[in-house]
């Protein structure tokens, strides 16, 4: 702590929770944890204005503790009032906002808040425009900023009398030279003193449209973060606090009140962080930072108890994925914690029929002092067992316990502990047992041994952790950037990161003396040799320098256009009742072509969202995911313009058939979106034939982004063709010349186009074989940006009959309509049953395994990410995600190794460490891998530590699994796994046709 703790010794942490505010002073030289608490208050937290409540706890904090209030360093706060606002869609706090996106040919397909809820979307949505600029992958510059441009947006966002503005540019958060954002909004500033700007880059990193709408709702939010902020500030000076005011963050750090009233997303999630932090504190596990273990951390409260990991950094583990606001889907990390309803006020029963106790998950909540069996009350709860088992409460009338029998105290504490072990082997990442920290006042229902954890840890004022865990929270910063290794090491690459993130670190206010490195990851990007992604975290104490604030009054005119808030009595805005569709009655609209007489699959938004999900989970991995895809067809949905769907039996034998798709790093369309990349390649292909126009589309691969984009190409938008119900792989391959047509027929593909969105194609007329095709093309792909639309020789009717793999977009459709029916029904724990029954039961498919990932390695080699998933194995009778009706799978215990490159290729299963390996599944078997809690696809990108998986194995179509030609460009063998023999998963059973099915007879 150096000479900051020996003039400022004392911190006051403070947490606003939903029922309590809590309250601490923290003495920072205090060796002996059990002393550092100088002072804590809880006191009851005041709505709408949470600001009495936090002055009031802090009062006491003073009065009881008597510390010079010269002598406290910092005042840090955790609060949720401003996720709150956003969940609640409070309209006094949220303000309408425009968007100035900077690219010049690309995302305008998917325009601003095109995933909000409609009802957040009324609210916040002011205005949106497209303007030059954006950056491709590789850091060079799209297109350079326009000032004029900027200033007639200026104009529009005046007339319109917005004062959020967000500028979002492509691939921003890679800008180190051009600094696109920053110029834009030092245009809009000059142009418009009094609207507050938003740069996204400052906000997360890759993944523009999570970027963009974390964003928004951060711009949203920044007016009410601003006015909160200043009246933190004057509490404390009312308490005569002339120190530095920090609010606390996502990821357990602090962040400066200046910066928060700028970034109030930063502390959205902050309470669970607050919890962890403070049990890493009061613990002493985390004191010297020399620790080399995680640790499962249990917070429970009244009502609830959660559950999360503490990495041996000493900070919360971070979920990254699949994570949404008030339904708005972004990429800023939140604290990763399972929940349960059990706590110190759970209400317990005794189920007679049964002869069983249940325990919760409804509970008394703040009224136990009321109705708990040992203060007076009538109600049995947790928290009178656990005083009936030997624990001590002061104030506690042991005597009224007299009418619980040792029948129901045992069965009780057999349900707690069940609970609890459940949800601790959720969140661990092995078997082997780890410690165990408890906080939270209703932990001492909590036994003293549990399953699966080494050893218990009941830290000093566990009551008030989060408090503490605010008070004691440190100072980070993140980088997040591409660098090239052409001539040097990821090693050192990760050094030059770190030294960046550390330059950030004492920016933000840290000493830095005391950095050290918290998370680092290296990631390298397909199709970009010599290229990789360096994300590094550091943390350190605050410095001296940041300690007192010499003029509060000069900071405070950082402050920008406070305001109050007049009630109103709209004030809160109940989200709209969407009218619920009903999945098992639903039927999607076949009609007659009125010129073919053919039957025709008219696709509807509903049919959109279950053909995205079947076709992530079709792509084995990988292919990209097909979500902004599916934006944007919604999109000519809603401007009028239809995609249709053919059988293949239906094509005309002379037709002509285009196919096309994307290729290149699946990293670019995460930024630039989907354009038009495709539909100019084939523009290039009918000029090259001189031709007008063809017959019908087929796809190119059904697996990830590419199964949706013949319906874009076909929509009336643009060809106006059908789309065949079929493709050319049946799932996703990383390689060119793996489509089906390839495989078996020679000169398929060429000639063909690339064409890159932004005005440039060429066409490559001849390849002397299909394989070399791809590694030809790599060369002008990267120029391009790293990302083409590709069009191949137009086939015959004749050639798709014989190669095609059939009814893959009927596929998809029925897969996706499994996993909504799982989430409406609640029965995710069952979706990859529903699945293998859908693609034709337990001959055609099988659930490989369950587990959750405990390992991810991956490099680049020749433009392709390869790698390999570790996952580690779940039992059974201890997890939720398992009930009576899930299938066994087909291998139990020990892990599961899921090499992949772009995509799945082999499930090697080992049961011991020193037990031999068994591929159980391999290509071109399509294997995949389900997230547990959504039932929805995992792309390898999106492979994260800890997340609960079900993998599971689909056998592929008889034109892969049962050739020569399928099994020599498609099997093992094709990938490197020489001694791998291909032993079918199943028998195939080929998909059932919407069409044929839901058709007029």
């Amino acid at each position: 702590m150096g000479s900051i703790a020996n003039h400022f010794p004392y911190r006051i942490g403070v947490d606003v929770g939903g029922t309590n505010t809590d309250a601490v002073i923290v003495d920072t030289t205090a060796q002996d944890r059990s002393k550092c608490v100088v002072a804590a208050h809880k006191t009851p937290t005041t709505s709408p204005n949470v600001t009495t409540g936090i002055e009031n706890a802090v009062r006491h904090v003073l009065e009881q503790s008597k510390v010079p209030v010269e002598q406290i360093s910092s005042v840090a706060i955790g609060t949720t009032h401003f996720i709150n606002a956003v969940i609640e869609h409070d309209r006094r706090h949220l303000s309408k906002v425009a968007v100035i996106r900077l690219s010049k040919s690309f995302t305008k397909e998917i325009p601003p808040f095109s995933d909000f809820p409609s009802s957040l979307k009324d609210i916040m949505y002011g205005w949106h425009t497209f303007v030059d600029g954006g950056l491709h992958i590789d850091g060079s510059e799209e297109a350079p900023i326009v000032e004029q441009q900027i200033i007639d947006a200026c104009a529009t966002i005046k007339e319109k009398e917005l004062t959020a503005v967000v500028v979002c540019g492509v691939f921003s958060p890679l800008d180190g030279a051009f600094h696109q954002e920053e110029r834009v909004r030092s245009i809009i500033r000059q142009t418009l003193p009094n609207v507050s700007v938003v740069c996204s880059s400052e906000i997360s990193n890759l993944g523009f449209l999570e970027r963009e709408n974390a964003s928004i709702l951060n711009a949203s939010i920044h007016r009410f973060a601003q006015k909160t902020v200043a009246e933190f500030r004057t509490a404390m000076r009312r308490l005569d606090l002339r120190c530095r005011l920090y609010l606390t963050q996502n990821d357990g750090t602090l962040i400066d009140a200046q910066s928060a009233a700028r970034l109030p997303i930063r502390t959205f999630c902050s309470g669970p962080t607050n919890s962890m932090r403070g049990a890493a504190y009061l613990s002493g596990l985390y004191a010297d930072g020399t620790s080399n273990e995680a640790s499962i951390v249990c917070d429970i409260g009244g009502t609830t108890a959660d559950v999360g990991v503490l990495l041996p950094s000493g900070y919360p583990r971070q979920s990254y994925a699949n994570v949404s606001i008030a339904g708005v889907k972004i990429n800023y990390a939140m604290p990763q914690v399972e929940s349960i309803g059990i706590g110190g006020g759970s209400i317990v029963r005794r189920d007679i029929g049964n002869d069983k106790v249940i325990v919760g998950a409804d509970s008394v909540g703040y009224a136990i002092k009321e109705k708990a069996l040992i203060f007076g009350g009538n109600t049995i709860t947790t928290t009178d067992i656990a005083v009936a088992s030997g624990r001590s409460i002061i104030g506690a009338n042991k005597t009224a316990l007299s009418v619980l029998g040792t029948d129901i105290i045992e069965k009780a504490q057999g349900c707690i502990r069940k609970q609890l072990e459940r949800v601790i082997d959720l969140v661990k990442t092995s078997p082997r047992p780890l410690d165990l920290i408890l906080v939270g006042g209703g932990s001492i229902i909590a036994m003293d041994d549990l399953e699966g954890v080494r050893a218990i840890i009941r830290p000093p004022h566990y009551d008030v952790a989060n408090a503490v865990g605010a008070a004691m929270s440190r100072v980070s910063a993140t980088v997040d950037i591409i660098q090239n290794i052409s001539g040097s090491t990821v090693k050192e690459a990760l050094a030059h990161a770190a030294a960046l993130a550390t330059e950030k670190a004492i920016a933000n206010g840290a000493d830095s003396g005391t950095i050290s490195i918290a998370e680092q990851e290296s990631l390298p990007l397909q199709y970009l040799d010599n290229r990789v992604r360096t994300i590094v975290k550091v943390v350190g104490d605050f410095g001296a320098h940041h300690a007192l604030i010499d003029d509060m009054r000069a900071e405070e005119k950082t402050v920008e256009h406070e305001y109050e808030f007049v009630p109103d009595k709209e004030a809160y805005q109940a989200p709209k009742e969407i009218e619920q569709l009903d999945i098992e009655s639903y039927k999607p609209t076949i009609r007659r072509n009125e010129n073919s007489g053919k039957l025709e699959w008219l696709v509807s938004s509903s049919d959109l969202d279950w053909l995205c999900d079947g076709c992530y989970v079709l792509g084995c991995g990988g292919g990209g995911t097909p979500y902004p895809e599916t934006l944007k067809l919604k999109r000519l949905l809603n401007d009028g313009y239809n995609f249709r769907i053919m059988d293949v039996d239906d094509l005309e034998p002379e037709a002509q058939i285009y196919w096309a798709g994307n290729m290149g790093s699946p990293a670019v369309p995460q930024e630039r979106l989907c354009a038009n990349e495709s539909v100019e390649a084939i523009n290039e292909m009918l000029e090259y034939y001189r031709q007008d126009s063809f017959d019908a589309l087929i796809g190119l691969e059904i697996g990830g982004s590419n199964g949706l984009l013949p319906l874009s190409m076909g929509s009336s938008r643009h060809f106006n063709r059908p789309i065949v119900d079929a493709d050319w792989m049946g799932r996703a391959f990383p390689n060119l010349w793996q489509v089906t047509v390839a495989v078996h027929e020679d000169n398929q593909i060429t000639p063909c186009a690339i064409s890159s969105g932004d005005g440039r194609a060429l066409i490559m007329t001849k390849s002397p074989d299909d394989e070399s095709i791809d590694r030809t093309l790599r060369a002008p792909a990267v120029e391009m940006g790293y990302y083409v639309g590709l069009a191949a020789k137009p086939t015959t009717t004749e050639l798709v009959r014989k190669w095609s793999i059939r009814n893959t977009m009927s596929q998809a459709w029925r897969i996706g309509r499994c996993i909504a029916r799982a989430r409406k029904t609640n029965t995710i724990n069952t979706v990859a049953e529903q699945i293998v029954h859908e693609v034709g039961g337990p001959v055609a498919a099988k659930v490989l395994f369950r587990g959750k990932i405990v390992g991810v390695e991956r490099r680049l080699y020749k433009g392709h990410s390869h790698g390999e998933v570790v996952i580690q194995a779940i039992p059974t009778e201890e997890t939720e995600q398992i009930d009576a009706k899930s299938m066994p799978v087909m291998v139990e215990g020990g892990t599961l190794r899921i090499p992949f490159m772009n995509e799945n290729l082999l499930a090697e299963h080992q049961h011991g460490d020193t037990a031999p390996t068994e591929v159980i599944a391999s290509v071109p078997d399509l294997i995949t891998v389900l997230d547990a809690n959504t039932g929805k696809a995992l792309g390898i990108s999106e492979y994260k530590y800890g997340v609960v998986v079900i993998v599971l194995g689909i056998t592929c179509s008889p034109i892969w699994g049962q050739t020569e030609a399928g099994i020599r460009k498609g099997g093992p063998g094709a990938f490197g796994f020489g001694d791998v023999i291909h032993e079918p998963l199943g028998v195939y059973q080929e998909p059932m046709s919407v069409i044929r099915e839901f058709g007029p007879r």
